[in-house]
């Protein structure tokens, strides 16, 4: 599956833009294929501004400014609130050592949507391949990905059965793709301080590609049972990563097997269970 994963990887690349070579100048490394338009073979032009394709998202992103989770002072509904006690997590102002918490990466769980995309595992990425009716978007931890339909279809009803990355359609509004999703398993946190949603979450994403080497996200998410309006993220800003675009990415995934073992030798005993 990985095999088949990293081929499709591969190929949908080479379906979006030809490959000019560009030298690196690391040893042992020789020429590097170029992946996009403003390329050449001489190198790649990262003038700002001088990007041929505000509209191409093509690359593996990481974060470099913008927070990693809500924030302390997210308003919620006296439903939510409750709901939020009953999460605890093992990052921020209500740590609690992870044997003794219920967060569901503890467990091998999908982390969700929102999670993926605030990228809270340092140094994680995630990538873009824009195909002729969808972008695909491939989150580097535990290798999770989901699709983004840009054909023109609409978002599925309300009851339709939830998803751990939900329904997404996407469109172009100037150079901003917007992404709209929803239909989410409520069984995921909206990031690791443990904030809670409902199934009935909407997320608007927006991203903007300002220069080759740039791209910003900021999102809104609308759930009116545990949210009494919605919250609006700051700007985060993601740097291209040349390195993770050439090379394999780490293979991060999340085995109930290596979690149990893991639980059983470090993280039951720092919380002094199992002996």
């Amino acid at each position: 599956m990985r095999a088949n994963l990293a081929c499709f990887t591969i190929t949908a690349m080479a379906m979006l833009a030809p490959l000019a070579p560009a030298q690196d100048n690391r040893a042992g490394r020789g020429v590097v294929p170029c992946l996009n338009p403003w390329q050449r073979p001489s190198g790649c032009d990262t003038t700002p501004g001088k990007s041929a394709g505000p509209h191409d998202l093509t690359g593996v992103w990481t974060r470099t400014t913008g927070a990693a989770n809500l924030g302390n002072k997210v308003a919620m509904t006296p439903a939510g609130q409750a709901k939020f006690m009953t999460n605890k997590p093992s990052f921020g102002p209500r740590m609690v050592p992870p044997a003794l918490g219920n967060d569901p990466m503890g467990k091998c769980d999908p982390l969700g949507l929102t999670r993926n995309i605030l990228l809270e595992v340092v140094d994680r990425s995630f990538e873009f391949v824009q195909l002729p009716d969808r972008v695909i978007q491939f989150f580097e931890w535990a290798h999770q990905y989901r699709t983004i339909w840009t054909d023109g279809r609409a978002l599925p009803n309300a009851d339709a059965e939830p998803r751990w990355m939900g329904y997404s359609v996407g469109k172009w509004q100037g150079d901003t793709f917007v992404v709209e999703t929803s239909g989410l398993d409520e069984r995921t946190w909206l990031d690791n301080l443990g904030h809670p949603h409902t199934d009935a979450l909407h997320v608007q994403e927006r991203y903007s590609r300002p220069d080759p080497t740039t791209l910003k996200l900021s999102f809104t998410l609308t759930d009116a049972k545990f949210y009494p309006e919605p919250y609006v993220s700051d700007v985060k800003t993601h740097r291209l990563n040349p390195e993770k675009t050439m090379d394999d990415k780490l293979e991060t995934f999340c085995v109930p097997s290596e979690e149990e073992v893991f639980n059983k030798g470090i993280r039951d005993p720092a919380a002094g269970l199992g002996k």
